[in-house]
């Protein structure tokens, strides 16, 4: 959220003091104290203030220093110049201890300190510095420093004293309604930002939601609501909830919950429902009441949810959860289902199953050659040419990067694996054409059997994946079991 950028202390020519660099100086100061007081407005976290604080303090400190530089050239030793100093002490042994109390926090203390600082630093400046500059100036202009002392006394006569308490107090006065106004200008756009989030959430909300007055008369609803009754919000709010035409709700089962939500203030179940095709559907419904300072009820709001998009949600959750984004095949959590699936199906029926370990040959160069969009449509492209391979009672998933695994179940005898996966690589070894490229690329595969591997999908993928690695120590387009010497090559 960003800073407001109120003034508790407005800049005013007659702080000028006739020497820029001090004037300057000045003029942050008001502006780093302005930026404290916005902070406090804002009810900015504590270490946010503490670093605001820290600035004022040390720009505070080279500020002083400036001055005492510009003081000490020409007033050495004067009592003015030992009292500036002094002064300036006293300022950041205040400043120390406002450091401390603000540590609980205190409002009052922020207050406070806001209050101190307006009015040192008016004071400071009307005052002491602008004394301070008439000297320096007049001593430049040729006088000696008692005659330029007595010019610059001549120039803060009584009702000059007058004009800088007047100011002092406008400015205490000041400082405490504009730090009020200031916090209350931050409440509201607080809430003002709460409200605007609350209502994108419901105007992207895919649930209809509805609300209406004590007697049931619309007063707003959300775009998915508008949608399902083919009516604009402002055509709605002239219609009754309970006669909205087409009927909304089944008659039937709807006054019983607006009767229970008069009761007890909530009501929620499953209830027929037209969708935006007028069809009726199974929906669920979640009534509330809105009360007055009085205890009565003002308003009602409504939530409906079709338990077809719920449907189609939650496939589409399921399709994130269970499927790699790029080739649509199943991922590595799917795959791992399946194969506890099949170990409990091979289990029942007394049946063996591999799993196969594929990682391709000369993927890298292809993507290095062509670019990522490249490898990725070579990875699509691959996937396809497996799932023709294999049988359509197996399956096949994409692992990561450029490996995939597959599942070939209900074998009656090893031997018959072969085939499959000598198709598979076949398959894949077939020129792909890649936007204008033509690739070439080749896979090495390791086999894993269930029962004699391992019983658990863990197991078997992990001997599957070290065979596939000592496929892939012996060249290219290699077949390897995890349990047998042999290695077997596509012709």
């Amino acid at each position: 959220m960003s800073i407001m950028q109120e003034e508790i202390f407005p800049w005013n020519s007659n702080f000028e003091t006739g020497i820029s660099l001090i004037d300057e100086q000045h003029k942050k100061l008001v502006h780093l104290v302005n930026n404290l007081a916005n902070h406090f407005a804002q009810s900015s976290k504590p270490h946010v203030i503490e670093q605001v604080l820290n600035e004022l303090s040390d720009y505070t400190i080279y500020h002083f220093q400036s001055e005492e530089a510009i003081w000490d050239r020409f007033l050495p030793e004067e009592e003015e110049t030992k009292s500036h100093q002094h002064n300036h002490q006293s300022f950041i042994d205040s400043i120390i201890t406002f450091r401390e109390e603000l540590a609980l926090s205190n409002e009052k203390v922020s207050h406070e300190l806001l209050v101190f600082l307006t009015h040192w630093l008016s004071f400071h400046i009307l005052d002491t510095d602008r004394n301070m500059a008439n000297i320096v100036l007049a001593i430049q202009a040729g006088n000696n420093i008692s005659d330029a002392k007595i010019i610059a006394q001549k120039k803060v006569n009584h009702s000059t004293q007058l004009l800088i308490s007047t100011i002092l107090n406008m400015y205490d006065t000041l400082s405490s309604k504009t730090l009020k106004l200031m916090r209350e200008i931050s409440k509201r756009q607080q809430a003002e930002q709460r409200l605007s989030l609350f209502k994108s959430a419901v105007d992207t909300s895919l649930e209809a939601i509805f609300i209406t007055n004590h007697l049931g008369m619309i007063v707003d609803a959300n775009p998915a609501f508008c949608a399902r009754v083919h009516k604009t919000c402002d055509e709605l709010r002239i219609y009754n909830i309970r006669q909205l035409t087409p009927p909304l709700f089944d008659a039937n089962n709807i006054q019983q919950a607006w009767k229970h939500t008069d009761k007890y203030g909530h009501w929620a179940g499953e209830i027929l429902a037209s969708n935006q095709y007028g069809i009726q559907e199974t929906a669920w419904l979640s009534l509330s009441s809105v009360t007055n300072s009085y205890g009565m009820i003002s308003h009602y709001s409504g939530v409906l949810s079709s338990a077809s998009s719920l449907i189609e949600q939650k496939n589409f959750l399921e399709t994130e959860v269970n499927y790699d984004a790029l080739t649509r095949l199943p991922n590595r959590r799917l795959f791992h289902e399946r194969l506890k699936q099949a170990i409990s199906n091979s289990e029942r029926k007394q049946t063996k199953f591999t799993v196969c370990f594929l990682d391709l040959d000369g993927f890298k160069s292809v993507n290095d050659k062509h670019g990522h969009d490249a490898g990725d449509a070579l990875l699509c492209a691959v996937s396809r040419q497996i799932e023709k391979a294999i049988r359509k009672s197996d399956s096949v998933a994409r692992i990561g990067g450029d490996e995939f695994a597959i599942l070939l179940e209900e074998l009656n005898n090893l031997e018959d694996v072969k085939p499959v996966l000598l198709k598979v690589l076949e398959h894949i070894q077939k020129p792909i054409a890649i936007g204008s490229h033509i690739v070439h690329v080749s896979a090495s595969l390791g086999v894993a059997c269930y029962p004699h591997d391992g019983h658990t999908p863990k197991q078997l993928l992990k001997k599957a994946d070290i065979a596939m690695y000592l496929a892939k120590k012996s060249g290219k387009s290699r077949i390897k079991f995890y349990h047998k010497q042999e290695l077997i090559c596509e012709k």
